[in-house]
C-alpha cells in the first residue's frame, strides 16, 4: 500500500487555499501537491480542513469575478497615467550617475487623463440572466390550467367518408 502524503499536504494548506484564489484549478492544486486529482477528492471527503481551503480560496476569486462583472456592467472611470523616463539631474541642473559613471534615470508623471468605460450590455444580459432568472431568462415556463376545447369538423365522419374527401383535395376526384 502507498504511503499517505496527508501529513504533508496538511502542512499546505495555506498554500492551498492562496491557489484556489489565485483561480488555480483542483487539478492545478494537486499537480502542485504531488498528488493525484483521485487523491485530492479523497482528501475532500476525508480532511474537512482542506476542503474548508478549497472552499475559502474559490470564494474569494468568485466575490472578485462578480465584482469585475458588476463594474463592466455600470460602467467606470479610470486615471490613464503617462509616464516618461527621465535623466535624473541635481539642483544645478548636473547629470546625476551611477558608481560607473552612467547617467540615473527616474520614470516622471507627464499626464493624467481621466477615461471612462461606457456600460457593457452583454454583462448587464449576463447578470440579469443569473441574479433575476425569474424576469430575465429567455426561456419562460407557462403552465396551463383548465380545459382545452378543440372544434374539428370532421369529427362524425367515417373513415371512407374522410378517404373521398382527402381525394378530392389532390384532385382526383
Amino acid at each position: 500500500m502507498a504511503k499517505s502524503k496527508w501529513n504533508t499536504v496538511k502542512d499546505k494548506l495555506t498554500l492551498v487555499e492562496g491557489w484556489a484564489r489565485d483561480g488555480l484549478t483542483e487539478l492545478q492544486i494537486a499537480h502542485n501537491l504531488g498528488i493525484s486529482k483521485a487523491t485530492m477528492e479523497k482528501y475532500k471527503k476525508e480532511h474537512s480542513d482542506f476542503l474548508y481551503s478549497l472552499k475559502r480560496g474559490k470564494e474569494v476569486v468568485d466575490f472578485e469575478v462578480e465584482n469585475a462583472l458588476l463594474k463592466r456592467a455600470l460602467g467606470y472611470q479610470y486615471d490613464e497615467v503617462t509616464k516618461e523616463r527621465i535623466v535624473r539631474k541635481d539642483e544645478h541642473g548636473k547629470i546625476l550617475t551611477d558608481i560607473h559613471g552612467f547617467p540615473t534615470y527616474e520614470m516622471v508623471v507627464t499626464k493624467t487623463v481621466k477615461k471612462e468605460v461606457a456600460p457593457d450590455t452583454t454583462a448587464q444580459i449576463f447578470w440579469l440572466k443569473n441574479r433575476k432568472p425569474e424576469q430575465w431568462r429567455d426561456k419562460r415556463d407557462i403552465e396551463h390550467t383548465g380545459n382545452v376545447t378543440v372544434n374539428n369538423p370532421y369529427k362524425e365522419l367515417t373513415t371512407e367518408e374522410l378517404k373521398k374527401l382527402a381525394a378530392l383535395d389532390d384532385g382526383d376526384g
